[in-house]
């Protein structure tokens, strides 16, 4: 399992939160087309006031202390990242965050980076909910064209326990707060 070494405590408060708003039970369609008994909206732990504070703290638990950045694919990325740079800055720990498009930026400055991103910056992509990893990929392409190093992957939740492999080939280190095991359910790499 990819569940990182987080305080227990708060690993505990963050799956009852995700049990409690974030998990359904039916019949489902995944992203990629296949049937599924579970589905996970973890946005609706990660935007709710006692789920930020629980998902900053857990992902700044395992953040790297030098590193600068903080970001991923838009939207899955977008309120794992804000929160928790908010959280650090209050806490005299600077991170800059951003967010990667999903296509590139025909107009204006152009790129697939909005935000905070320099070359140099030390960054750890997040996702709310991983599957397979492709999405976490994704981001770090663009953030490595960027001229910046991603040094960790930290996804909320891994539902399919692949996300390791695949960033581990690229040779980005992969955490997962929450696995679909802690939450009841085998992984499913659909």
């Amino acid at each position: 399992m990819s569940t990182s070494t987080t305080r227990p405590e708060r690993l505990t408060a963050l799956r009852a939160h995700l049990l409690e708003h974030s998990v359904r039970r039916g019949d489902f369609v995944l992203k990629s087309g296949r049937r599924s008994n579970w589905f996970i909206d973890s946005k609706q732990t990660v935007c709710r006031p006692e789920g930020m504070l629980l998902v900053a703290d857990a992902v700044l638990e395992v953040t790297p202390a030098d590193a600068t950045g903080i970001g991923g694919l838009t939207m899955g990325a977008d309120p794992v990242a804000f929160v928790t740079a908010g959280v650090a800055a209050s806490r005299g720990r600077p991170l800059k965050a951003f967010s990667v498009r999903k296509e590139e930026k025909d107009h204006g400055t152009g790129g697939r980076v909005a935000g905070a991103l320099d070359p140099g910056d030390r960054v750890v992509v997040v996702e709310d909910t991983v599957t397979r990893g492709t999405s976490m990929l994704q981001a770090v392409e663009a953030v490595r064209a960027a001229g910046a190093q991603v040094v960790l992957a930290v996804a909320v939740v891994d539902r399919g326990g692949a996300a390791q492999g695949l960033l581990g080939g690229r040779g980005v280190p992969f955490r997962a707060l929450v696995g679909a095991p802690d939450l009841g359910f085998s992984f499913d790499e659909g």
